[in-house]
């Protein structure tokens, strides 16, 4: 059977900027550090695969002195740990308050995928923990349930390595070829087409501007019908599936059928980092 794997967040639900950036800011005031994101510097930030590594960006020698942080490489990695945690706290808080909505047609697709039969899973650079919360927000309890989680410390390199989606796909025990993910991001779009996956794109409050070459499908949102009537603007169909107001799982088989009638959507796609299909060995906690 067709399996049908969502990126969390963008995805899901548009968690970026009003959950993780107000969750790093808050972070960062708690441990009295120097620094608070603005929308626009943050939109920079979202390209850099992971939280940690979002935060090790700040780690230049004028910052570590400013700051007061330790030089030892070892004990500065002990800091960004305990910053990365209390900002997964304080993220995690915010999505359980419910006041960011999921995004729409998330659950409608979902659940017409699950009644199907397709296999469900999300795949996400996102600490576990995070994306469970965002999974149970946009799905409930009883249709997240059916969901495999596949989070970035299970594998070293983040998108746009295709590792995460080449994990997911092992140990779903599914053929690549009957797989559709859904991305919102460039780096996402590369990760999925790297491991050989067909992509479908639905954009995002940063990444309304990227370039999706390469993807199936490119949309606004996925939509849904009234009585919410979400309209889902189609950006790019380079496959003809003509979809219409709101995307449906037909839609996203079409997309698998038409990709293999044209020797499959990646054949064009810019290359990810790393061979496709890797997923070196051992965890690594680094995590959005």
């Amino acid at each position: 059977m067709p399996a049908l794997i969502f990126d969390c967040d963008g995805v899901l639900a548009d968690t970026e900027r009003d959950g993780h950036l107000p969750a790093f800011n808050a972070a960062f005031e708690e441990f009295g550090l120097p620094v608070r994101w603005s929308d626009e510097e943050y939109a920079e930030k979202v390209k850099v695969g992971g939280g940690k590594e979002r935060m090790r960006t700040l780690l230049t020698p004028d910052f570590v002195a400013a700051a007061g942080l330790p030089t030892d490489p070892a004990a500065l990695e002990e800091q960004v740990a305990a910053w990365h945690r209390r900002k997964t706290e304080i993220y995690t808080g915010i999505i359980r308050g419910g006041d960011i909505p999921p995004r729409p047609g998330v659950h409608r697709l979902a659940a017409e995928a699950y009644e199907a039969g397709w296999t469900l899973a999300v795949a996400s650079t996102s600490a576990e923990v995070s994306v469970r919360s965002v999974l149970e927000l946009a799905m409930g309890p009883e249709l997240a349930a059916h969901f495999s989680v596949f989070a970035g410390d299970v594998v070293q390199r983040k998108k746009p390595a295709p590792d995460i989606y080449a994990f997911a796909v092992h140990r779903l025990g599914v053929d690549p070829a009957h797989v559709v993910a859904i991305e919102d991001s460039r780096n996402g779009m590369l990760s999925a087409l790297g491991a050989g996956l067909t992509c479908a794109v639905t954009t995002s409050a940063y990444t309304r501007q990227e370039d999706f070459t390469g993807a199936s499908l490119v949309v606004t949102s996925l939509g849904d019908p009234p009585p919410e009537e979400t309209v889902a603007r189609v950006l790019s169909d380079p496959l003809g599936t003509h979809p219409g107001p709101w995307v449906v799982l037909a839609d996203l088989a079409a997309l698998l059928t038409a990709g293999g009638e044209t020797g499959s959507s990646t054949a064009s796609a810019p290359s990810a980092a790393g061979p496709p299909g890797s997923a070196p060995p051992g965890p690594d906690p680094r995590s959005h």
